[in-house]
Parts: C-alpha cells; sequence; structure tokens
C-alpha cells in the first residue's frame, strides 16, 4: 500500500527527463511511445512519464530490441 501511495504523488516527468534519466535520445523515446507502447500520457501537445512506469516497463523487456534482448539503463 505504501508503495502505491507513493506513486500517486510521484512527479510527472517530460520526455527530456526520460532520455535523460535512459542516457538515450529524445527521438528514441518518441519511437518507444509508437512502436514499443512505453507507458506515457499526453497532456495537450505534451507527453508526461512516470518514472516508475517507465522503469518497470524496461525491466520487464519493453525496450528489447528485435532480437529480444534488454536494454540495460
Amino acid at each position: 500500500m505504501w508503495s502505491r501511495m507513493m506513486n500517486e504523488h510521484e512527479p510527472w516527468v517530460s520526455v527530456e527527463e526520460v532520455a535523460k534519466h535512459l542516457g538515450i535520445a529524445k527521438d528514441t523515446v518518441y519511437r518507444w511511445i509508437e512502436s514499443k507502447s512505453l507507458p506515457a500520457c499526453r497532456v495537450g501537445r505534451l507527453w508526461k512519464f512516470k518514472l516508475s512506469q517507465v522503469d518497470a516497463w524496461i525491466e520487464a523487456g519493453g525496450a528489447a530490441d528485435s532480437d529480444n534482448e534488454k536494454v540495460e539503463p
């Protein structure tokens, strides 16, 4: 329950912050939203993310390449 409460208060972050967090280009973040279902919410023209959801997606293999290898954060 505590982790759920923490997630409710977790701040939303931008594409730039996700790219920096993962050490990737912003273009890769946009590509993953479109082609690999990176968890994101659209707010007007902006994409917003919860880093805990992004991390969970990465750990579950969401960013795996075509050879099914996981991308290490």
